[in-house]
């Protein structure tokens, strides 16, 4: 456990439920955990004890991505966690693969309705199901050929980490083949009514293009998806598809949306265990990225591109798929200190952005 981490509160201290197994947290509230084949080994997901139109059940918060194995859990979860009752509703956070990524299969089991915001379902619908076998398919995000063509931009050349970035188009359309036609739209600040329990949606931006995050004043209770993380920085990226993106600024105005909420909040993230200490959690993550801000500025004394900044924010050997979210991470540093006047900006003689002190 690092320091900062030190400074929350775990409840449940280092018990973690088994793939498929619910662990009860408060009153009509369940975690379960979901594997994922990354360096960020798991996504956690929510079930909350639902009631709609005379019906009692469940309502889901996120789905995992969608793999065998995954799969496999949840039947496990279908058998043992949900007190023999239907999934009613399926809610997702936002349309990163770990979220959204079995919400089809999910929705069409137990003709549930799929719950989320307008701009994640619609980026989600566009990247999902692109033909894997289809080499000229341009990706999305972290990978594909246009993702290549937009780090080589920002410095990232060499021919092998091309060659490996442009052959991973079908990225997100093996996790995520499909996305249910219709959905049921989450807006800020609306009020979702959940088990009899008010759950208050709060927006915030980023991370994802419309990241939603649930509330429930009567529980204490804050499921704060990828926006609020105990262990790990929430990534904050610029992608191929909207290339001149400031995020970072969105990210942290973002956070304020939570100031409102009492500090022994139980919160329940997407990664990493469920900790109370939201405030001095948030307090961490503003700093983290001041520093970083500033160390990037300080590098940038002479001309920089965001690949060579890569050593500066991480300080670990990154593997293909960490090395696209890093290129992201490094791009939005960047362009926030462009935006706000503290950098310039210039491109070489071989096409490749260059930043420097202003």
């Amino acid at each position: 456990m690092n320091p900062q981490e030190q400074e929350l509160d775990y409840p449940w201290g280092t018990t973690l439920p088994e793939p498929g197994q619910a662990q009860v947290l408060a009153d009509g509230v369940r975690w379960l955990r979901m594997p994922l084949p990354f360096a960020l080994d798991h996504i956690n997901l929510w079930l909350l004890r639902d009631h709609i139109d005379g019906r009692d059940g469940w309502t889901v918060v996120d789905c995992g991505i969608d793999r065998a194995e995954v799969r496999a859990c949840w039947e496990t979860a279908f058998e043992q966690a949900l007190d023999g009752l239907p999934v009613l509703r399926v809610i997702v956070t936002h349309m990163h693969p770990d979220h959204v990524g079995l919400a089809h299969w999910l929705c069409a089991r137990w003709q549930a309705p799929l719950w989320m915001s307008m701009a994640d379902f619609a980026l989600a619908r566009l990247w999902a199901g692109a033909s894997v076998a289809d080499t000229a398919v341009e990706g999305s995000g972290p990978a594909g050929a246009a993702a290549a063509r937009h780090f080589a931009r920002h410095g990232l050349v060499d021919p092998e980490a091309q060659a490996l970035i442009s052959k991973r188009h079908d990225y997100y359309a093996r996790l995520v083949p499909d996305v249910p036609p219709r959905f049921h739209r989450l807006l800020d600040r609306q009020e979702v009514q959940i088990g009899g329990r008010a759950w208050h949606v709060i927006v915030g931006y980023g991370h994802a293009p419309e990241h939603v995050s649930l509330w429930c004043p009567t529980l204490d209770v804050l499921i704060s998806g990828d926006m609020v993380l105990p262990r790990i920085s929430t990534n904050v990226s610029v992608f191929d598809l909207e290339p001149e993106a400031n995020p970072l600024p969105l990210y942290l105005d973002s956070l304020t949306a939570y100031d409102v909420l009492p500090e022994d909040a139980l919160v329940l993230p997407s990664h990493g265990r469920p900790f109370k200490g939201l405030h001095q959690r948030i307090a961490q993550q503003q700093a983290h990225h001041a520093q970083r801000l500033a160390e990037v500025q300080a590098a940038c004394v002479q001309p920089r591109s965001a690949f060579d900044l890569l050593p500066v924010l991480f300080h670990r050997k990154l593997d293909m798929h960490q090395l696209g979210f890093a290129m992201g991470e490094a791009i939005a540093h960047l362009h926030a200190l462009y935006f706000q006047g503290a950098l310039t900006r210039s491109v070489d003689a071989d096409g490749v952005y260059r930043f420097q002190q202003s």
